[in-house]
């Protein structure tokens, strides 16, 4: 496929998280986006074609102070998020790759939508209105993330929606009644919209017509720097408690404080200051209970990354968020802790765990979720 061109303007062209923002300049043609008055807001183009010969796009979103933002059909999937530093350079600030065959080939740090339920059920069993439902075992006897063909696997189908201080793509799906094993059709849209005030926002919603369990969110990996480990980042999360996890790292059932472990976020610290320190995994990957009312937009987490500037603030109306510190990163493409994610999310295992906020989505109760992120700079 040739790659039309595009044109940058003060564009910092290093690797961020090893996708080169060069390889990504044949994405979007015929205008030059960034600051320009004459703003394209959405550009969608082909990237390519599954096995099946289906169509692939990317949609880039541009808004008026140069973010952009660009997602695929394929996975729901970011490839990237380009936002200045504080001198204006850009840099992509989540990990990403530059071809589709290498996501279809597993890329390991897919910034994709994870569903049917996202994050892991225990046995990859539940009981749900009297009745056990088994799901796909993935990880050992247990279920993570949706099973082996989840929502990141999908083909989804997209429409473009703009407006005079926002553009958005929303993308749809259906799941079928019994797909890795979870009851219910189920119809979920999920719409990433970028505005002037340099928003992403990520809304999703979801119908079906049986009870079934829902859990959504994306699993994008932040590097703010573009590249190198995260260890220098300075992380805020609000939350107080924390759901502990056995060596498997499903949930135990318990909430405990925060206070007096290297969970400890309440007041910024930097990720790598004690991730020695933390039991059993080899990094962080834990889910904590934030504040406030689940249901309502409130603060999740803030990032500052000190050398250039960027600051990344999430808020979102899920009741947790995991922090994941990219653990599984081995120096190929990235360096371990190369990265770090914010899943914002039911907890984990909330289909075995009564007393943790429910997961239950019915007829007549359909799932409805939102995460803001917002990028500026210090």
């Amino acid at each position: 496929m040739s790659t039309p061109t595009f044109a940058f303007q003060q564009l910092n062209r290093r690797q961020a998280c090893g996708l080169g923002l060069a390889s990504l300049a044949g994405l979007v043609s015929g205008c030059v986006l960034n600051r320009n008055p004459a703003l394209v807001r959405v550009a969608s183009v082909p990237l390519g074609t599954l096995a099946d010969g289906r169509p692939v796009q990317v949609h880039t979103l541009q808004n008026r102070h140069g973010l952009r933002v660009r997602v695929m059909d394929y996975g729901a999937t970011i490839l990237s998020i380009e936002t200045p530093d504080r001198h204006g350079n850009l840099a992509n600030v989540v990990c990403g790759a530059p071809t589709l065959e290498t996501y279809l080939g597993g890329f390991p740090a897919a910034a994709s939508v994870i569903g049917r339920y996202a994050n892991r059920i225990r046995n990859a069993r539940f009981m749900l209105d009297g009745r056990e439902v088994q799901v796909t075992p993935n990880m050992g006897r247990h279920h993570i993330h949706g099973g082996r063909a989840n929502f990141s696997s999908k083909l989804w189908t997209p429409q473009i929606r703009t407006s005079a201080q926002e553009a958005s793509v929303e993308l749809g799906l259906r799941s079928a009644d019994g797909e890795e094993g979870f009851p219910g059709n189920l119809a979920v849209k999920v719409t990433y919209t970028l505005n002037d005030a340099n928003e992403l926002i990520l809304r999703y919603a979801a119908v079906t017509d049986k009870p079934t369990v829902v859990n959504l969110t994306n699993h994008a990996y932040f590097n703010l720097a573009g590249g190198g480990n995260v260890y220098g980042h300075e992380l805020q999360l609000f939350a107080d408690e924390f759901t502990p996890g056995d060596a498997e790292l499903i949930p135990t059932g318990e909430i405990q404080p925060v206070a007096g472990t290297p969970l400890d976020f309440r007041e910024p610290h930097r990720i790598g200051e004690r991730i020695g320190q933390i039991q059993g995994p080899a990094g962080y990957d834990h889910n904590y209970v934030l504040r406030g009312q689940s249901g309502t937009l409130r603060p999740a987490a803030r990032v500052v990354e000190p050398q250039s500037g960027r600051v990344l603030a999430s808020h979102t109306t899920e009741p947790g968020v995991q922090l994941y510190s990219a653990n599984h990163f081995s120096g190929r493409p990235y360096p371990k802790h190369g990265a770090f994610c914010l899943e914002t999310q039911h907890y984990p295992d909330s289909p075995n765990l009564p007393q943790f906020p429910s997961s239950v989505v019915r007829p007549e109760k359909p799932f409805k979720s939102e995460t803001r992120f917002h990028f500026s700079v210090v």
